[in-house]
């Protein structure tokens, strides 16, 4: 199910274009395969989005097949360190970022990005830390990930949220028509009410693609115990 109705669906996607051939045939041999990659409304919002924020460095959770990270490579020559937790994912991120080019300036890391994050340094210098992050992973661990993530930012960093509408389910559990997401339903609205609920992020939620936070991190109204 869609968001949003399926005639407006179908009309946005037919205004999506993609500059550069070689992620259009990536995309296309996704949607073919069925692999979850970046929706296409979702990814103009975000590429603009990284046009106009300019970041030197981003950080991924969820690989997937390594897409989105050559996106964001491609659109402003930024340096993506990506974490993909599934093994055959992995492999074909790696491959993807080097058939396409793009191994100067992404890194795929493999591994439960909860413990990928976890033993990233903490005493990263400026330079080190990152501009931007985007979590697109295993919806029920959002928290954590945001958790982890935001000792890596920079100040006002932007992190961006994918998919936190769940297809509707998150506004209304009529959407889970089966029964089957009830924890991971809990869980999303524990992870939104969190995130807009805090003093350090200005964030707001937008019905692009499949539902998308931003938030803006200031990191000086962080308390430091």
């Amino acid at each position: 199910m869609n968001i949003t109705n399926s005639i407006i669906t179908a009309y946005l996607n037919n205004l999506y274009s993609s500059i550069n051939p070689q992620l259009k045939e990536l995309r296309s041999f996704a949607e073919d395969k069925k692999v979850p990659i970046i929706l296409k409304s979702t990814e103009g919002l975000l590429l603009n989005l990284l046009k106009i924020k300019k970041p030197a460095r981003v950080l991924e959770v969820g690989a997937a097949i390594g897409y989105s990270a050559c996106c964001f490579a491609d659109v402003c020559g930024c340096h993506v360190v990506t974490i993909e937790s599934d093994a055959d994912s992995y492999e074909a991120a790696k491959a993807n970022v080097t058939n396409l080019g793009y191994e100067d300036n992404v890194k795929v890391l493999y591994g439960d990005a909860r413990i990928v994050l976890a033993e990233m340094p903490s005493g990263l210098g400026e330079d080190d830390l990152f501009d931007a992050v985007f979590i697109d992973a295993a919806k029920s661990h959002y928290k954590a990930f945001w958790d982890l993530a935001v000792p890596l930012c920079k100040q006002d960093a932007l992190i961006i949220c994918d998919n936190v509408l769940m297809k509707g389910m998150t506004a209304s559990d009529e959407y889970d028509t089966k029964k089957r997401y009830k924890t991971s339903i809990r869980k999303m609205r524990e992870f939104i009410k969190y995130s807009t609920g805090l003093d350090y992020a200005n964030t707001c939620i937008l019905p692009v693609g499949d539902g998308i936070s931003l938030s803006v991190i200031d990191k000086q109204k962080i308390n430091v115990i």
